[in-house]
């Protein structure tokens, strides 16, 4: 009797986390579709609200956001963002060659891949993120046109602390429009998303700033590279 108690709580148990994991996924294309209208919030402003911190965001059309923005960030991001499916399976493939016995030293992420990350998982490193990032981000980029991924992309990339979306980083860095922004201006800040807190686009450090000049002269160039979201 024991034992076929057990295997009825299991059964239960089993039934349950396919009912939660259903319920997940249910959810998760739900918001997939509606993202595809609506403005997106990520999982990062949602917790500083829940934490009471102030959030900085204005959404803002990519029509009206420097096309020099999205060059540069394609350019120190994912260059090969307009020719992938969601996923860069070359570089993917690169990192886990070259990875040692503590894993990958670097990462393989797309634009789809952070902006999934943003939107519906955690910040932290794990290969249970990884792994989760790589199959909605190809449900992205078949949901979504590259236009879209980059918009929303674009308002909500963190640029600082509290500071959300190109619209609030250029009024706060620069004190002006994202629409307004320059070559330089935009390459400034594409470069300032790897690590947005410590990098800050009105007064950057040398590395910082001989990175922008690199960036801005590849977008320049990037027009084969960029004719998806123009």
């Amino acid at each position: 009797m024991a034992v076929r108690g057990r295997g009825s709580i299991l059964r239960s148990l089993l039934s349950w986390a396919l009912g939660l994991i259903a319920a997940g996924v249910l959810l998760l294309a739900a918001l997939l579709a509606l993202y595809a209208f609506v403005p997106p919030i990520s999982t990062l402003m949602i917790g500083r609200w829940v934490t009471l911190r102030p959030v900085e965001r204005v959404w803002t059309p990519l029509a009206r956001i420097s096309p020099a923005l999205s060059a540069a960030v394609i350019m120190s991001e994912d260059a090969r963002f307009c020719r992938h499916d969601g996923v860069d399976w070359s570089a993917l493939n690169d990192v886990i060659d070259q990875a040692g016995e503590d894993g990958p030293s670097r990462g393989a992420s797309t634009i789809s891949m952070q902006t999934v990350k943003n939107l519906f998982l955690w910040p932290s490193r794990s290969f249970i993120r990884k792994g989760m990032e790589i199959p909605l981000a190809l449900a992205l980029d078949f949901v979504w046109t590259k236009k879209r991924v980059m918009e929303v992309y674009l308002n909500i990339a963190e640029w600082g602390e509290g500071v959300f979306g190109a619209e609030a980083a250029a009024r706060r860095y620069f004190h002006k429009s994202a629409a307004d922004l320059t070559a330089h201006e935009a390459a400034l800040l594409a470069t300032a998303l790897p690590n947005p807190i410590l990098r800050n686009p009105a007064r950057p450090n040398r590395h910082h700033a001989v990175l922008a000049r690199i960036i801005a002269g590849r977008a320049v160039r990037s027009a084969p590279w960029t004719d998806c979201v123009r």
